[in-house]
Formats: C-alpha cells, structure tokens, sequence
C-alpha cells in the first residue's frame, strides 16, 4: 500500500530525513573503506573487515529504524484518518449518508479493491440488506444473480455469515489456499484473494458487517489494518444505529404528525359542535363547527377561556345539567332554546358526557352540539304542506324555502269530475252502503289526481277538484298532466267496473281548463283550507256541467298546451 508523508507531519518528516542523511553517510564511508581496501589489496596488504562489518550493522540498523519510522508514520496516518472521519460519521443522523462515509472510509484504510456493507434485516434476521458498496455494482449485490449486469457474482455469504454469527472479524491473505474456505465453492469460484471483514456490533448485537476484498493482490491486508478497522467498526456501528433510531423516530414522528392532522381534519370536518371543558369550566378543545353554532369567528382563539363567558343564554340552567353529569358520570342528551348573539333563538340539541383519564377519575365533559332549529322548522312546514299535498309530493321536497302558502295568482290547469246519475242512485241504498260506494269513486277520482303530483281542492258530495301548478307543486307540464289524469280516471274507472255489480256501475264526467286563479288559504282564523278561486277553476266545473258519462271536455286553451 502506498503512503505520503503529511504535510504537517514537520517532525516526522525531519526525523526520517535525518535518519535518510545518516544512512547515506554510512553508505558514502562504506564505499570509501571497500575502495581502500582494494587498494590495499593491489599493494599486497590486507586490512581488517571489522570496520566495514561495524558500518554494515550501522546501516542495517538505520534501515530498520527508517521503516519502522515509516510504519508508525503510516499507523499514525490511519489512526488520524480514523478519529477524523470517525466525527464526521457521528456529526450526522443521517442513515444514508453514515453509510456512504463509513464505505469510502473502509477503501481509504485498507487499500482494498472492493468493499460494500450488509446490514440485518429486522423482520427477517438475515444478513442480505446490501446498502452501500464501493467497486461493485449494487444492483447486483441485491439481485443476487451471478449473471446480474454481465458482471460476474462477487458475494461470498461464507465469510458474512462466519462474521455475523461469531462477533469475530476474518482476516486472510490468500482466501483460495486459505485451510478455512478451501472447500467453499464460493471462495474458490469468485478467485479471491485478500479479504478482510469486520462486524458491526452494538450492544452485543451485530447488526451489520463490513466487507472488503482484493481478486488479484494477496497479502494486501495487514494485522494493523484488521486493528484499526475494528476500532472504526465500533464506532461506525454506533453511529449506523443511531442514524437508523433516527430514522425510526422520525419516520414515527411523521406518522403521528399525519394522523394528528387527519384528526383535525376528521374533529373539524364534524357536522356536529363538539367541545370539551375541564372541572373549572375552561375550554381545552373546540372544532370548527362550534364556532359556527356560537356564531365566533374562526379567528378568534377560544382555547384556555372560560366556556361559561362565550356561551349563548340558555333557556334552562344549563349549567345544572352540566355539573349533574360531572358528578355522577352518567351522560345526558336534553333540548335546549338558547339566544346566540347574532342568530336569535336556537333550537339544540346536546349530549353531555364525561371525559375521564387513565384512572377512572373524571377531568371534565365533552359536550356534542346538533343545532335542530332549520330542521324543526322544516318539520313544521312540511306538517302544514301535508294538509294540502300528497305523501308523495310531500317527499319529493328537498326544502320548503321557496314554498309559500300566501295568496299569489298564477295560471294553473283545474280539472274538474263530478259522478253522473249519483243522485237517483243514492235513492235506492242503504246509508251505509252508499258511503262504500261513493267512496270507491272519490278514491277513483283523488288517487289519478295525485298519481300526476296534482293537489285536491276539495270534495263536494260527489264531486272532487285538482289543480296543477300551484305555489306548492309548481310543474311547467300542468296541462299535460291534467289531461292524463282525467284520462287515468277513465281507465280505473272501467277497470273498477268489472268487480262490481251492473247496479252500482256509474261514470263520470270530467272538465278541465287552464287560466288564471288565485290561490291562498281560505276560512277562519281557526280553519283554514288551501283553495283557488277564479277562471280556471269556474271555466272547468262549467265544462265539467256539460260534460256526458264517461266524457272529458277540455277547454281551448288547455288544448293549446297539449295539442
């Protein structure tokens, strides 16, 4: 292995120059006796050796004196090398980075060809997790394919596994007439010659071991080298295992930190206002639509205040029920009326619970906000639309916003049915079968009506009324579904004719027009009916009048919508 004297390495360097200037002495004075003693030898005269053998010795000593110099400035180089990248690898936390300073650390001590690092897997417990690698191709390490990439395969598991098991470091100089790997067909098969192999240990642990080899050069390691790459390995060890603690930490910091967001996303994305106050009344949680229901800005930072200075005015000592649940822990859900500044009188509904710690003892309530007033107020308007619309129509609506009960004027389509012959038949029955007959006729007349979303006026004796397009079924087709209905009743109508008694068999006479009216409630303050009072309505009796059995009589304006 080559080496360069440091720079700064002063002393060093005048030590070995000195020693250099010495030798070179000793060789110009050895020189000079061996070429006295020739001549001498010419004149016939011999001169002792002793001096010459004393010089020898001298200069076989300073040889030995100037490697050893060498070798200790060489140590010393490694062990500088070593406490300086040894800080380097410990000023990180990063896992990638530790590992690609501890490789190029590993080429650059020992000279070797090759090197990577093999950590353990943690699910596994094998040694196969090829992260970082010096001379080799990385996609082949991994793929573990000994054709991988046209280059041949250079892993010798023998060695990582003797490594990984034992705690103990391999050193060879001739891994292929090493006695130990001789029979290993991967020794043998990858030609290797200087290998050198340490384990990454901490705490009793080996997690990871470092490899590095030579296919051409034996002898290249030395027992110094496998000195100084244990010391480095421990303390690369400790700085791979704090970088992969790291890791974990925050990988499991990034984890929380997604879930607490999605947490706040899912408290604010609540319909509900949810709340929770400790013993003393202080707000510790408050998601976005308890801001709504309060009528606070998102702005406003209500976290640490007293719950009891923000909340509205309630109709009923809140407050009371609050303090029942914290005391005994049963949870309760009451109706309450209060005034939110800005919003006026709500309609809540609230369920109270207790919040309790690990121990069991109680450290405040959690309060569940539904504010009910839109929604019982819609209940109130579809009760007061289910005295004029059917069921069905009633559950097409949406919102009762836009409907209004208040007298407006519109163009509508009235049809009017009255059952011919009624009178002189009722004539002949009993009370009570007349009620079942007739009724069989009006459900005849109401049921085609409401199957097209028309409103029934009225029931006059045996006469019944629809209208279509009324502030409270608004249709743009009123016309067309009129004329179906009258034309639905027909049909029913003779197929209610087949089930019962020629006797009681009676047809009606129908009348629809289209034009104006106006509509509204009608009656006392006490009794009030929907109604419609005006062309549409009096133009269709008329037709209706006129009409014979079984006959629908449309007026020209309704025609003009159909035709």
């Amino acid at each position: 292995m080559g080496f360069t004297i440091m720079s700064g390495d002063n002393n060093a360097h005048l030590t070995i120059a000195f020693i250099r200037s010495l030798a070179d002495q000793i060789d110009q004075a050895t020189n000079v006796i061996k070429d006295y003693q020739a001549s001498m030898q010419q004149q016939g005269v011999t001169i002792p050796s002793a001096a010459l053998n004393t010089l020898q010795t001298i200069r076989s000593r300073f040889g030995a004196l100037q490697k050893q110099v060498i070798n200790a400035m060489m140590e010393l180089q490694r062990l500088r090398a070593l406490a300086d990248t040894t800080a380097l690898i410990n000023s990180t936390l990063e896992l990638d980075a530790v590992l690609e300073h501890v490789m190029d650390t590993v080429i650059e001590l020992t000279g070797a060809e090759r090197g990577y690092i093999v950590l353990k897997d943690d699910q596994t417990g094998a040694f196969d997790r090829f992260v970082v690698a010096r001379g080799i191709d990385l996609t082949a390490l991994t793929a573990h394919d000994p054709n991988a990439n046209g280059q041949d395969f250079i892993v010798s598991h023998t060695i990582i596994d003797e490594v990984a098991q034992t705690g103990q470091a391999v050193l060879t100089d001739n891994a292929s007439n090493d006695k130990r790997y001789k029979s290993q067909e991967s020794i043998i098969g990858f030609a290797l010659r200087s290998v050198l192999a340490v384990p990454l240990q901490v705490r009793d642990e080996v997690i990871g071991v470092v490899y590095c080899d030579n296919r051409i050069v034996a002898g290249l390691f030395q027992p110094g080298d496998l000195n100084t790459l244990r010391a480095f390995s421990d303390q690369a060890a400790v700085a791979i295992d704090n970088a992969r603690l790291f890791a974990q930490v925050r990988q499991q910091l990034e984890n929380i930190t997604t879930m607490q967001d999605l947490m706040d996303n899912v408290f604010d994305s609540i319909a509900s206002g949810v709340l929770t106050i400790d013993s003393d009344g202080i707000i510790t949680t408050f998601n976005a639509s308890a801001y709504q229901l309060l009528n606070i800005p998102l702005s406003a930072d209500v976290i640490g205040l007293s719950f009891w200075e923000i909340a509205p005015k309630f109709d009923q000592p809140f407050d009371k029920m609050v303090d029942r649940v914290r005391q005994d822990g049963i949870p309760r859900t009451c109706d309450v009326n209060p005034t939110v500044t800005g919003l006026g009188e709500r309609q809540w509904q609230v369920v109270i619970s207790c919040l309790v710690d690990s121990q069991q003892e109680i450290q405040g309530v959690a309060l569940v906000v539904d504010d009910l007033t839109e929604q019982k107020r819609r209940q109130a308007q579809l009760h007061e639309l289910r005295r004029y619309l059917p069921e069905a129509l009633i559950d097409n609506f949406q919102t009762v916003e836009d409907v209004q009960v208040e007298g407006q004027e519109r163009v509508i389509t009235a049809i009017a049915t009255d059952v011919r012959g009624f009178t002189t038949f009722s004539e002949h029955l009993e009370p009570e079968l007349l009620m079942e007959v007739i009724n069989y006729y009006l459900s005849l007349a109401s049921d085609s009506i409401n199957l097209y979303e028309g409103i029934v006026d009225k029931y006059m004796g045996d006469a019944v009324t629809g209208l279509y397009n009324t502030q409270l079924n608004p249709q743009e087709d009123h016309a067309v579904r009129a004329v179906r209905a009258a034309m639905n009743i027909i049909y029913d109508l003779y197929a209610l004719h087949e089930i019962m008694p020629d006797d009681q068999r009676l047809y009606y006479g129908i009348g629809i027009h289209t034009g104006s009216a106006y509509l509204g409630n009608v009656g006392s303050p006490d009794r009030q009916e929907f109604s419609a009072l005006g062309e549409a309505v009096s133009v269709a009796k008329w037709l209706e009048s006129n009409a014979k059995a079984g006959e629908i009589i449309i007026s020209p304006q309704t025609y003009e919508w159909v035709k």
